[in-house]
């Protein structure tokens, strides 16, 4: 089973993008790198004179690296910036917004998990259009990913295994309006919360996570004990998404578990070391509601 590091999600400052890829490179036992911005157009611009030696850095080390479109595009230089990286040459590219197909002109891609692929109806369509693989949506229970999985069979199946699970994009800027500023002069507030800004209930419990225009849970997704179950579904990779912890040490974590050099249950322990105080979860692989922990754990 290999794995694939998502995006990064957040507003990190440009040196800390750039120095956490280079390690990646470097130390990660990740096969596939997914990197762009994906969240927000207006954060591009930090990331865009080191996206060059990033994509660099990581290929020479051997990863398979995946430009990723936005999840949400809606503005005019929005849609030249998806169009542009859609017919770059020789680039094999993730997208996140089905807007993108028709500038693919019948190139093969891969697809993020923040498009609805629920069924294989779905992803048989976005297979004859040229995927090749596809992170399916964090929200899909195990039956259905076998179903998919089973229905076809050339296509390389990925699931969200660790990482605050994307629930919602919007063309408003909750950060902005938390810190009473509007989306077109937000003096980019999102890169106050690293790992999104906390929202609690009235009664203190945390609940949700914001990033920019991006509402993602409370909890971390954990698929760690389920790796048995997602290989035997067909799954062929695990996606990471980073988040401020070690996410090396992460990798290194899943590897060990998909390979038996470690048992699960160390391993999640261990998970817990470094990504303390982030409640665990996989509801949503059991059908149940997404921020509880079914089996064994933290």
């Amino acid at each position: 089973m290999q794995l694939t590091l998502g995006p990064v999600l957040y507003h990190w400052s440009p040196e800390r993008w750039r120095d956490f890829y280079y390690r990646i490179a470097d130390e990660a036992p990740v096969e596939t790198v997914v990197v762009g911005e994906v969240v927000c157009s207006k954060r591009a611009p930090f990331k865009q004179d080191l996206l060059p030696d990033v994509i660099e850095r990581l290929e020479a080390a051997g990863k398979q690296v995946l430009p990723a479109s936005l999840i949400l595009v809606s503005l005019p230089r929005e849609r030249r910036q998806s169009r542009e990286l859609m017919q770059a040459e020789d680039t094999m590219v993730e997208i996140n917004d089905l807007t993108c197909l028709a500038s693919l002109n019948g190139r093969p891609f891969a697809v993020g998990p923040f498009v609805n692929v629920y069924n294989e109806g779905a992803a048989s369509f976005l297979a004859e259009c040229g995927a090749s693989r596809i992170c399916l949506p964090p929200e899909l229970p195990l039956p259905a990913i076998a179903t998919i999985a089973a229905a076809l069979p050339q296509l390389a199946i990925e699931v969200f295994a660790f990482g605050k699970v994307p629930l919602a994009i919007s063309a408003r800027c909750y950060h902005a309006r938390a810190h009473k500023l509007t989306k077109d002069n937000c003096r980019f507030v999102c890169e106050l919360d690293p790992d999104g800004m906390p929202v609690k209930t009235l009664d203190g419990a945390g609940f949700l996570s914001v990033n920019g225009v991006q509402t993602l849970s409370h909890g971390c997704a954990s698929l760690l004990h389920d790796i048995p179950a997602l290989r035997e579904a067909g799954v062929a990779s695990l996606r990471l998404s980073p988040q401020s912890c070690d996410m090396v040490a992460v990798a290194k974590l899943f590897r060990d578990v998909a390979d038996g050099r470690l048992d699960a249950e160390e391993g999640e322990q261990r998970l817990g070391e470094l990504y303390p105080e982030v409640p665990f979860a996989n509801g949503f692989l059991h059908a149940v509601p997404g921020h509880l922990r079914v089996g064994a754990g933290v």
